[in-house]
């Protein structure tokens, strides 16, 4: 269904033409930089989600081969010693009896096991891809940090470390919205991994990572909003 799930290469396309309009506006500032980056994990991301959509089919036949020489074992163990004479040594043996069903439980186990192998592998590279896109989420927080609507103010006064604040308040509003669509896009490329390993574990993580994208993008909003109340602000002093 097209409008049910996530296109990996709309993802890119959409960070691909964000990077351009961030090197457009603002060629000197390393906002473009974190774009850039931003559209090299899209195509990593889109390339990697599509190694973990179909089945691990290696893995699903050693495990299958696994399980078969198991099976192979317990039927020649069974061959091999009489039934009879296990059943004359087993009658009112209540120790032969918890031995039969811990190693039932046991092999049970170990089948389980060898089946959330596979879902195990996903997991891992689902969780080396949530951590990079985790860490660029916190580096295009770093990069919004110092851009305070509060510099804008005739009032304001810098001090000797202040950071350089040369952007006016159209600037200021523009530089904020990129840093909230690389969030998003961030998000949704969390978001395909989800798609392509509907796992709950897997779902958890990228959760959280959507969270945490959320709430810094509520954050820059916050400030837009200041910018944007500054004007209706003076003119009703005027």
């Amino acid at each position: 269904m097209p409008f049910r799930t996530l296109d990996p290469a709309m993802i890119l396309a959409t960070a691909e033409r964000l990077e351009q309009r961030i090197a457009e506006r603002f060629p000197d500032r390393g906002l473009t930089k974190v774009a850039r980056e931003v559209v090299g994990l899209s195509r990593t991301v889109a390339a990697e989600v599509k190694t973990l959509e179909p089945p691990i089919w290696g893995l699903r036949i050693l495990i299958g081969l696994v399980v078969l020489a198991g099976a192979a074992v317990f039927l020649w163990v069974g061959s091999v010693i009489p039934l009879n004479q296990v059943g004359r040594a087993a009658i009112g043996s209540v120790e032969t009896f918890e031995a039969a069903i811990n190693t039932l439980l046991l092999a049970a186990l170990g089948i389980l096991a060898l089946v959330r192998l596979e879902a195990r592998v996903k997991g891992r590279r689902v969780a080396r891809g949530l951590h990079a896109l985790r860490s660029v989420i916190h580096v295009i927080d770093m990069h919004q940090l110092t851009k305070d609507p509060v510099a804008l103010s005739p009032d304001f006064a810098p001090t000797a470390t202040s950071p350089r604040r040369d952007m006016d308040a159209v600037a200021l509003s523009r530089y904020l919205d990129y840093c909230s669509e690389l969030l998003a896009i961030t998000g949704k490329l969390a978001a395909l991994y989800a798609q392509a390993v509907p796992e709950e574990g897997v779902a958890s993580a990228v959760n959280d990572i959507e969270v945490l994208g959320a709430s810094l993008s509520r954050k820059i909003w916050q400030k837009i909003t200041l910018i944007e109340a500054k004007p209706a602000a003076r003119r009703k002093r005027d």
